[in-house]
């Protein structure tokens, strides 16, 4: 924490306009700043963790209010949320601001709660895992990119997005550091994209 204690983002003038914005695991209070750095963008996305949750909870809820989705995994939304039920959590996160809510639980997949509902997928079943550091960054980094580049922000997007960052944290895991990542041919990302399709797909009831 001692790195970031002086830190102050100063954004420069060709980034004020953004299209998307994602507020990275920061101070809450330097979160606002950015925020009130820039013109409103499209869609804002924030992470956070147990440390700000904790130490500044009140400026937290003050980034909430003016975001669309949060990004946290499950033992960060039931310290927020103050419950065990992920979806009590869920609506009394939302009920405070944010469009969307997306869990991360590790191997146990992603849940994403809002307005329409619940959408749930698992973690992509690998034969070896060699470190999960970053699964969680890379899977924010997906997801952002994806509607980046498609500005899809519907349900169905969204939904698309969560399997993309799914896809990607899974490669992360599979190597150490950012090994995997630098090697990642892209017809690799469409083919396991097409096997979580067929990992998740079932017929309707006859």
């Amino acid at each position: 924490m001692n790195v970031l204690e002086t830190f102050r983002p100063k954004i420069p003038d060709q980034y004020r306009e953004p299209n998307l914005l994602f507020l990275g695991n920061i101070d809450p209070e330097l979160q606002l700043d950015v925020l009130n750095q820039v013109a409103r963008p499209n869609l804002v996305a924030c992470d956070t963790m147990n440390f700000w949750i904790g130490g500044k909870r009140d400026a937290l809820w003050r980034v909430l209010e003016k975001i669309d989705i949060l990004v946290i995994n499950d033992g960060e939304a039931r310290e927020l949320g103050g419950d065990s039920n992920l979806v009590k959590v869920a609506q009394g996160i939302l009920a405070r601001g944010p469009k969307q809510l997306i869990i991360k639980r590790g191997e146990y997949g992603v849940l994403m709660f809002n307005g329409q509902g619940v959408f749930g997928a698992p973690a992509f079943p690998l034969e070896m895992v060699k470190d999960p550091t970053g699964a969680g960054d890379t899977f924010a980094g997906g997801f952002m990119g994806y509607l980046a580049e498609t500005c899809d922000f519907s349900d169905e997007g969204m939904r698309r997005a969560i399997i993309y960052g799914s896809v990607m944290g899974s490669f992360t895991v599979e190597a150490f550091s950012l090994d995997r990542l630098r090697h990642l041919d892209y017809k690799e990302v469409e083919s396991r994209f097409r096997e979580f399709k067929r990992l998740t797909h079932f017929e309707d009831l006859s």
